[in-house]
């Protein structure tokens, strides 16, 4: 059965050998993380190569994500390496000091000083310690430790409720990013935006390197959650990443599950893209099989409808890198079994404002009630592809282009699946044929199946213009047209269990210039 919901791998040292790379992607990968958070520009620039190399020997489609660092928000180093602390013990964190001991430790963020106020609070490891700021004088800032433990070199550091003012891109972060543009990256996630102005100056910079990435945008800051916000950052990002860990330290742990729900749902709403990350199966990283809350967070994450699930230390250093990618992949597919298709439901009070993206959902709504067996979109962006992939009609998708680019970019869709046309004219009827002959070459359908294709009129154009719905090697049911007028056919030629206002062309599918759907005329004019 195939999966809808994609899985995104990290790669590390478990990950990197040639043969446990090659058997990831066969047991389900489609899209590998590299993490500049670790490893120089050249490591990086090597596992792309060798990302590209597995898939065309497996002939999958795996899509590659570079993500950046952010800023680094953490103490500096100890003379011990780490030091046990005391509920109560009282603890400097000091900017100018080099070396810490169990009085103090420097800080690799310096800004800290400036950032922090009396009575604030400081969550350190994750949230596993957790100081109260007692007074700030010049560099240093003075802390009562209010949950004590082990503090080791370089942890990190958060303020409760968020506000630290570090830039979300620093100078590494934009060295990496043109080291993503260089390896052809297709996605590259921004750590920590706490604005719009990240992303926009994030995808100023790729482009400037050349790059074509989509851009992903980390929300881990407590100020990112705004509502106001968060639409901001969103409609700068081509998608989001719900990267819970950093999150919940800031803004508390029992509070992003439902920021999660209110994140996806968003997210779909404005045709943006999500992975759910952190933790999903981290038992994993020494056990062979998850823990039953592991699953149940998998599959509430499928079913809140996000485009993919990540795996972070599983795959990257866990001792079952392919065993955590098979053990979510059956997570997902069962999940999803138990969706419910309400399409009907999702179109209610809802506008569609550009005809192009009116088209691509009246694609969906006749591909739903005449039930057929799935849905091609001839695309040049991957953008039809990417509205259809919002709402669930039950049927799968199948971005088909000529462009590796949008080829390897539409791996992270939900419900969609990329494949490769190679006709490149301007001829429709030729490239239709092309079409019917890749998805029966690739056993997605057989004579007699019914599809929808969408495709761009004139040839190219990247906005979907017409629709053609047809049996394979068959004739034509439906083509839904761009134009002035809407032609209505005698109801003799109606096609009996379809909707009202759909009819069968007199011939062929040669045949079907001018034919109109008489239900949609508000989206055709």
């Amino acid at each position: 059965m195939l999966r809808s919901t994609k899985i995104v791998a990290t790669l590390g040292p478990a990950s990197s050998n040639p043969a446990v790379l090659e058997r990831m992607f066969v047991a389900g990968v489609d899209v590998v993380r590299l993490n500049f958070s670790h490893g120089t520009a050249d490591d990086h620039i090597k596992r792309a190569a060798l990302v590209n190399e597995i898939c065309r020997k497996t002939g999958r489609t795996v899509a590659i994500m570079a993500d950046l660092q952010g800023p680094k928000i953490r103490i500096g180093k100890f003379k011990v390496g780490k030091i046990t602390l005391a509920d109560g013990d009282m603890f400097t964190l000091d900017a100018a000091r080099e070396l810490g001991d169990q009085d103090g430790v420097g800080l690799d963020y310096k800004e800290l000083p400036r950032d922090v106020r009396d009575g604030d609070m400081l969550l350190l490891d994750d949230g596993r310690i957790v100081f109260e700021v007692v007074n700030v004088h010049g560099s240093v800032v003075r802390c009562r430790v209010v949950h004590g433990g082990i503090l080791s070199n370089n942890k990190g550091i958060n303020r409760k409720g968020g506000g630290l003012s570090a830039p979300a891109l620093t100078a590494k972060d934009m060295e990496d990013i043109r080291t993503a543009a260089k390896m052809k990256a297709d996605y590259l996630a921004v750590s920590f935006p706490k604005s719009s102005a990240d992303m926009c100056m994030a995808r100023q910079l790729l482009r400037a390197a050349d790059g074509e990435a989509f851009l992903i945008a980390k929300i881990e800051r407590a100020e990112a959650v705004q509502p106001d916000t968060l639409d901001d950052i969103m409609s700068a990002s081509d998608g989001i990443m719900v990267a819970r860990g950093d999150l919940a330290v800031e803004v508390g742990d029992a509070s992003v599950p439902s920021l999660q729900k209110r994140m996806i749902r968003l997210a779909r709403e404005l045709n943006k893209l999500t992975i759910t990350a952190t933790q999903m199966m981290e038992s994993m990283i020494d056990s062979p099989v998850p823990t039953r809350a592991e699953v149940s967070d998998v599959a509430n994450a499928v079913l809140d409808g996000t485009d993919a699930v990540m795996l972070s230390a599983e795959t990257a250093s866990g001792r079952y890198p392919v065993k955590v990618i098979e053990a979510m992949d059956r997570i997902c597919v069962e999940a999803e079994q138990s969706q419910t298709v309400a399409l009907d439901q999702e179109f209610l009070n809802r506008r569609f404002t550009r005809v192009d993206q009116s088209i691509a959902m009246a694609a969906l709504f006749t591909a739903f009630h005449l039930k057929v067996n799935a849905i091609a979109s001839l695309t040049e962006s991957g953008s039809t592809a990417l509205w259809m992939s919002r709402l669930n009609c039950g049927v799968p998708i199948y971005a088909l282009t000529s462009k590796t680019a949008t080829r390897y970019r539409t791996a992270l869709f939900r419900d969609t699946y990329p494949l490769m046309v190679k006709y490149v004219g301007s001829d429709r009827e030729e490239l239709l044929e092309e079409a019917e002959k890749v998805l029966v070459e690739n056993g997605v359908v057989k004579d007699g199946d019914l599809i929808v294709i969408t495709i761009g009129e004139p040839i190219g154009a990247p906005e979907p213009l017409w629709q053609v719905i047809f049996p394979v090697a068959g004739t034509c049911i439906l083509a839904i047209w761009r134009r002035k007028t809407v032609k209505s056919w005698a109801p003799e030629n109606h096609i009996s269990g379809a909707p009202d206002g759909i009819y069968q062309a007199p011939r062929g599918r040669g045949s079907s210039r001018g034919l109109g759907c008489a239900t949609l005329p508000s989206i055709l004019k």
